[in-house]
Formats: structure tokens, C-alpha cells, sequence
């Protein structure tokens, strides 16, 4: 064999080995997921929850790592610099697609830097208010909302609560009202709380035990049906717009550069661990529905979702102050 191809045979040789080893130890150190949302809210929730099985499962300690902020795109900005070895992987929400095309330079490119693994769960978005706000339903907020301008918090500028109030409160119900970033969700809940703003709009998970204790009041959801975990909720969709419906998903990513079989390995684990029945429990009481399908499948939804978002956001005006 003339030694050019020799030495090529011996690189390619050394490389399938190098991946098989790599199958074979991963995971070789404590993996950290990149979690970017506040202690408390939808993403931190379902990061904790797959995190205790998943540790189980892959015989390794696992870290969250909260990164708060800039409507997801602080965290997303760490958890693109890491190493694509599978050590560092990350919880993201929908707000991932959304914030994509609402800030003019996001630090990431949302079809080409991160691998989709698995579209984790899905949670309908909630409008809810300050118990002293007159309104007890949607009908009523929004002859509120004509009355006088009003405001609303979300868990961020990009945020699928934020773009959800742009669509269903300017758009279709042609309301002046002004929109108050938070960090994330449960910072958003404590506002409304208080009285800071007088509407919140967030996914579910913070809201529901909030809502049964009384310290707010829940006004509509954005899924199709009523939510089992807060059933004297109304829909937005029978509430007079029929069809609507606007969901917060939960997913996690690696960075782009991860090997396959992780990639693989990770969609096979997850979609598991959030079907288990505690599990399902756990994610159902704080108004999840558990999703399970395989990476690609994921990837298709991404680029869906980053379509239909850009188009709200042009639509609505919608900007990062």
C-alpha cells in the first residue's frame, strides 16, 4: 500500500476508535445543564424533574445551571461556547424560537448552533391577575383593558407568554397596552402578586398553586381544553376566539458537534423519563403535558416554531427596549 493511503487507513482506523471509546465512557465527568430561566419557573421545573432520573439512569452527577435573563438568550449564549462532548447540554423553552427573531443580534443561530434532542413537554400559556383586578374573565379584561391602558408582565421580552399578550391583547382584541419584561416566570408571578402590574401572563407551572391559594386569579388558558390541574380556568379559545391556542414547550438541546449515539441516547432516556408515571404526575400538577418523540422530529418542530413566531413578531411590533 503506497504510504499516502497507508496513513490515511491508520487516521481513519485511530478515529473509529476514538468514537467507539467515546460511546463507551460517555459520561465521564458531571454533566451541566444550561437552564436558562430563573429557581422556580418552567424551565427549572422541568430540568430538576428529568435531571433526578436521568442522573439514575446515566450513572453521573448532574447540575443545573440557572442563567436568567435577556429572554433566554443570556443562558443560551454560555451554553453555545461549550465543548460538544455531551458534558453540557441545555433546558430551553419555546422562548429559544422566539427570541431568535426578537433581539437584532440573539448571540446564536437557532437553526445551525444546537442539536434538538427532545421536545420534553408542552404547557398552555396563562393569563392571570391581581386579585383586586375587577376582571373575573377574559370578556371582562378586555373591556378593562378599553377603559383604561393597562399593563401586563411576562417572563421576558421573547418569552412565548410575552408574544402570546402581543397577539391575543394588541392584535385580536386591538388593546393599548403596555408590556413589562421580567427575568423569567415566577419574578413575572410575584409582580402581579404585589401589584406591580396588574396582569401576568406566564406558562402554568409557577401559576397553579398561586392560583388554588388565591394569591392570583386565573383569567384564561391558551390550550385547546381545559387544563385537568386548573379546571375553572376557561380557554382563551371559548372565551370568543375560537381556534386559538398558544403553548410554552420545554426542550433540551447540545451543542452542535455532539456525536449522534449521545444525541440518540439522551432522546431515548428523556422521552422515557417523562412518560414514567410519577414523573407524568409531577409535570401534570404543574400543568405540563409530557411529549416524547425523537430528535428529528424535534429539529422539524424548532424550524416551525421559529417561522411562525417571526411572523408575530412582525406583525405586532413587538421589540426588546
Amino acid at each position: 500500500m503506497h504510504a499516502k493511503w497507508k496513513s490515511v487507513a491508520t487516521v481513519t482506523v485511530a478515529l473509529a476508535t476514538t468514537a467507539v471509546h467515546a460511546a463507551d465512557t460517555w459520561p465521564s465527568k458531571t454533566i451541566r445543564i444550561v437552564a436558562p430561566g430563573a429557581a422556580g419557573g418552567p424551565i427549572d421545573i422541568m430540568s430538576r424533574v428529568v435531571m433526578q432520573k436521568l442522573s439514575e439512569q446515566l450513572g453521573q452527577s448532574i447540575v443545573i445551571d440557572n442563567r436568567a435573563g435577556a429572554g433566554g438568550t443570556l443562558g443560551t449564549r454560555i451554553a453555545v461556547m461549550a465543548i460538544a462532548d455531551g458534558h453540557t447540554l441545555m433546558c430551553n423553552s419555546s422562548q429559544y424560537v422566539a427570541s431568535y427573531s426578537l433581539y437584532k443580534d440573539p448571540g446564536y443561530n437557532a437553526y445551525k448552533d444546537f442539536i434538538p434532542i427532545i421536545n420534553a413537554g408542552t404547557s398552555p400559556n396563562i393569563i392571570f391577575v391581581n386579585p383586586n383586578t375587577p376582571a373575573k374573565d377574559l370578556k371582562e379584561l378586555i373591556a378593562l383593558g378599553k377603559a383604561k391602558k393597562l399593563q401586563f408582565g411576562s417572563a421576558g421580552a421573547g418569552s412565548t407568554p410575552h408574544l402570546t399578550g402581543e397577539r391575543l391583547l394588541k392584535i385580536m382584541s386591538k388593546l393599548d397596552i403596555e408590556h413589562v419584561p421580567y427575568s423569567s416566570a415566577m419574578p413575572a408571578v410575584l409582580a402581579t402578586i404585589s401589584g406591580q402590574v396588574p396582569i401576568g401572563l406566564t406558562a402554568m407551572p409557577p401559576t397553579v398553586p398561586l392560583i388554588k391559594s388565591g394569591r392570583i386569579r386565573g383569567i384564561a388558558v391558551t390550550s385547546q381544553q381545559r387544563m385537568a390541574s386548573l379546571p375553572e380556568v376557561g380557554t382563551v379559545a371559548e372565551q370568543g376566539f375560537p381556534g386559538y391556542e398558544d403553548y410554552t414547550w420545554i426542550g433540551f438541546f447540545a451543542p452542535a458537534g455532539v456525536p449522534k449515539h449521545i444525541v440518540d441516547r439522551l432522546n431515548r432516556s428523556i422521552g422515557a423519563i417523562v412518560v414514567m408515571p410519577d414523573v407524568k404526575e409531577r409535570l401534570a400538577a404543574s400543568g405540563f403535558d409530557p411529549v416524547s418523540n425523537n430528535a428529528e422530529q424535534f429539529a422539524v418542530y424548532v424550524r416551525e416554531e421559529i417561522i411562525k413566531w417571526a411572523k408575530v413578531i412582525k406583525e405586532s411590533g413587538a421589540r426588546v427596549d
